[in-house]
C-alpha cells in the first residue's frame, strides 16, 4: 500500500486477518479487522476472551508474523519482520509484569538493555528520568522483580516501554493482574504518560471501567471480527446498536 496524504493516521489495520493450524485444527482467529489511530489516540479493544483481540495487538508489535492484510505505521506499510527503527517508536506493555521482566536481571539492566541495542547515549540519566517519570525513586534500580509490589512491577514495565520514547503503547490488559486500588494508580500514571509525551495508545480489555477511563475510542469484538466502534461516552450511556455488544454490557455490568 501507498501513503495517504494529507492524514495523521498514527498506526492502523488494513482488512487484517489471523488464522491458526490446518486441516481440522484450523482456527480463525482474527477475521478483516480495519482499525485506525491517529496521532495521539487513544483507542480500546474488548471482548470476551479468544475474542482475538491480543492476537490483533501481537501482530501489530511485530510479534506474530504470520497474517494477511496490511498493518500501517506512520501511513507506511510494515513488513511481518521489522527493523529497529519501528521498534524504538512502538512499544508493548504486557498483562503480567513478573513474566515481562527477567526474574535475574536487576531494574537498572532491564532498562538499560533497550538503550544498548538501540545505542542511544546517557543510560544512567535516561534511567533515572524514567523511573522518575512512572513515579518510583532511583533507589529502585538495583532491585530485582520479586522484591516488588505487583504495581512496583508494572511501572517498571512501562518505563522499559518509555525509556525509547516511543510514539505507540501497544497495552496488553496492562493492569488486569493488579490489586483495585493499585489498577487506578497504573491507569493514572497511563494517563499522564500519554499527556505529557502525546503518545498513541491501543489497549487491549475485558473491562469496561479500564476502557472508558482510558479510552476516546472502543471497539467490540466478538469471533474474531470488529463489530462495531462507539465513542466512550456512548459504551457508558450502554447506547450500542449491535445486539451481542448490548448483551456484553449487561454481562459486565451483572
Amino acid at each position: 500500500m501507498t501513503p495517504i496524504p494529507g492524514t495523521e493516521r498514527s498506526i492502523e489495520t488494513v482488512n487484517l486477518s489471523i488464522a491458526f493450524g490446518k486441516g481440522a485444527q484450523y482456527r480463525q482467529v482474527v477475521d478483516d479487522v480495519s482499525i485506525t489511530l491517529a496521532h495521539g489516540d487513544c483507542y480500546g479493544l474488548i471482548g470476551e476472551s479468544g475474542c482475538g483481540k491480543s492476537t490483533i495487538l501481537r501482530a501489530l508489535a511485530g510479534l506474530n508474523h504470520d497474517y494477511q492484510g496490511h498493518i500501517l505505521f506512520n501511513n507506511r506499510e510494515q513488513q511481518p519482520l521489522r527493523d529497529k527503527a519501528f521498534y524504538r517508536q512502538v512499544q508493548m506493555v504486557f498483562q503480567d509484569p513478573y513474566a515481562s521482566l527477567h526474574p535475574r536481571k536487576m531494574v537498572w539492566n532491564s532498562l538499560r538493555e533497550p538503550l544498548k541495542l538501540h545505542r542511544m547515549d546517557r543510560h544512567e540519566a535516561r534511567i533515572s528520568d524514567v523511573l522518575n517519570a512512572v513515579g518510583l525513586s532511583d533507589a529502585f534500580r538495583y532491585r530485582y522483580p520479586h522484591q516488588l509490589s505487583g504495581g512496583q512491577r508494572q511501572r517498571v514495565a512501562i518505563a522499559r516501554a518509555l525509556i525509547l520514547e516511543p510514539s505507540v503503547l501497544l497495552l496488553d490488559e496492562p493492569t488486569s493482574a493488579l490489586d483495585v486500588s493499585v489498577q487506578a494508580e497504573i491507569l493514572n500514571l497511563l494517563s499522564v504518560m500519554r499527556k505529557q509525551r502525546q503518545l498513541t495508545y491501543l489497549m487491549v480489555t475485558h473491562d469496561l471501567a479500564v476502557v472508558t477511563h482510558l479510552c476516546q475510542r472502543v471497539g467490540i469484538m466478538h469471533h474474531g471480527k470488529l463489530l462495531e466502534e462507539l465513542s466512550a461516552d456512548t459504551l457508558r450511556r450502554g447506547a450500542a446498536n449491535e445486539s451481542y455488544t448490548r448483551q456484553f454490557l449487561a454481562a459486565s455490568e451483572a
